[in-house]
């Protein structure tokens, strides 16, 4: 068969596909245990800067001695015990919000941050005793513009209103534009701002421009992503409120004894 005969040329062609094919299907298998502890760890050190560590050496450990993860029952505010067969160290919310029994889906008139479905139970991090200033770091996750946007809201335990961190860890938003939530003189702005208003409703406002001086729920806007910041204030608002984290803030008012 000569070498230019289209035979051959295909069959070279799908000789090359198929030993690519499995080539990278062997280094995915092999690969994905490595991925995955990496992304763990990932999340551990954002929960560590969230409890107000920069700077983590070594993080497993760390964690381990500054973080109590609980799973929560977002319906009521409590605590999920051990007889739920959840695991706090490999519970996967994103995993169970698809799931019929673990997932429920959100009221389309309360879905304001676009998440459709949410899971009945969400790992929650509390700052252990000792540790200095006692946090309580609330994941939150909704829609920007381009992507949906995961990250970390820590609040003062002391009076569970007061933000002391708020970034995303994950999102695929505009480098230069949505992308501008990474920008760290836009975290800071979030700082020492109040979650909540003298109601007790949920109270955070993204302005356009730069927040009052002195204002105490406004934060300051992203310049040319106007539709990313309002994404991320409605995504703020939902887990504050009711159908989030709300009846486990209020049951904390009420004297429970998490963290």
């Amino acid at each position: 068969m000569p070498n230019d005969s289209i035979q051959k040329i295909i069959g070279v062609a799908l000789g090359v596909c198929v030993v690519c094919s499995v080539l990278v299907s062997t280094a995915s298998v092999f690969l994905k245990p490595i991925q995955v502890f990496n992304k763990a760890l990932d999340k551990k050190k954002n929960i560590l800067v969230a409890a107000g560590v920069e700077d983590a050496k070594d993080v497993d450990k760390l964690f381990d001695e500054m973080i109590e993860t609980k799973i929560i029952d977002l319906a009521s505010g409590q605590e999920v015990g051990e007889d739920a067969g959840i695991d706090p160290e490999t519970f996967d919310e994103r995993r169970a919000a698809k799931d019929r029994e673990l997932g429920v889906a959100i009221p389309k008139k309360k879905d304001i941050g676009g998440i459709r479905r949410k899971s009945k139970y969400q790992s929650v991090y509390f700052t252990k005793g000792g540790q200095g200033e006692r946090r309580i770091i609330l994941p939150m996750h909704g829609n920007g513009l381009w992507s949906t946007m995961y990250g970390f809201l820590a609040l003062d335990a002391a009076d569970l209103n007061t933000i002391k961190s708020f970034a995303f860890y994950e999102h695929g938003e505009t480098p230069g534009l949505g992308g501008e939530v990474d920008n760290p003189d836009w975290k800071v702005s979030w700082l020492q701002k109040k979650a909540f208003d003298d109601s007790g409703k949920p109270g955070i406002k993204v302005v356009k421009g730069e927040a009052p001086e002195g204002s105490t729920h406004e934060v300051n806007g992203l310049s040319g992503a106007t539709l990313t910041a309002r994404g991320v204030e409605r995504l703020v608002l939902f887990w504050l409120g009711e159908e989030g984290y709300g009846p486990l803030l209020e049951r904390l008012r009420e004297g429970g004894d998490d963290g």
